[in-house]
């Protein structure tokens, strides 16, 4: 009995941590990030800002959420079997309606004079990370999740490399108290939150462990890639 119990909230906690780090979140939590890292580079003082909300919500909109929603309409006529999607043909054409929607983010960026270069490499690299999944995809199943999280680890790495100014994320906490945490932190943590992620995944029973590998290896992928294009 206690071993069910164990194993039913193993299954519990392995859903949970899939849906917080669901790969469509990864742009609006990294672009909070890069608030917290440097609000003055999208000219706000801090990320409260109205400029600073509306373009989270903005974001949050365009990757995950009319993205959520056309897969649900997917799965409601039929198209999608489960919102799992635990055979790799049924992910075909959720890839394709969210890369559609991730490149009209990605131009519209590229036009946004207020929006930070390297920001806009982030979202290039997820785009071309998740065309590279769905290619992958029509020969072997990847995981997305851990797409997702390669990308998160690629950007921290480049942001750590290639502008070491900034060091650090400030947290503005009520009071008037400032938590300051090194990008170093955030980076060791993003490693454990991703071993933490293909770990549910695989007690979900939902990928191989070659699935998670080659999908850290296209999110890193994608991200260098961007890098050269953008920068």
């Amino acid at each position: 009995m206690l071993q069910k119990f164990n194993s039913a909230s193993m299954q519990i906690f392995a859903k949970i941590i899939s849906i917080l780090f669901h790969p469509l979140l990864v742009l609006t939590y990294m672009l909070m990030v890069f608030l917290l890292v440097n609000p003055y580079l999208f000219g706000v003082h801090n990320i409260q800002e109205p400029f600073g909300m509306q373009l989270i919500l903005r974001v949050f909109l365009s990757s995950f959420f009319i993205p959520m929603v056309a897969v649900l309409m997917l799965h409601f006529t039929g198209l999608v079997q489960s919102m799992e999607m635990p055979q790799r043909e049924q992910r075909i054409g959720p890839y394709i309606v969210t890369g559609i929607f991730y490149l009209w983010l990605f131009r519209n960026l590229l036009d946004n004079t207020t929006v930070p270069r390297l920001f806009t490499s982030f979202v290039l690299g997820a785009t071309i990370a998740l065309f590279l999944a769905f290619f992958i995809n029509l020969f072997s199943k990847i995981s997305a999740h851990a797409v997702g999280m390669g990308g998160v680890i690629g950007m921290l790495l480049l942001l750590m490399a290639y502008f070491p100014q900034y060091d650090s994320i400030i947290l503005q906490l009520r009071g008037g108290n400032v938590v300051e945490i090194s990008l170093t932190v955030l980076l060791l943590l993003a490693i454990l939150i991703a071993g933490l992620v293909g770990t549910s995944r695989l007690s979900l029973k939902a990928h191989q462990p070659m699935d998670l590998y080659g999908g850290y290896a296209i999110g890193l992928i994608g991200q260098f890639l961007a890098l050269r294009f953008i920068m």
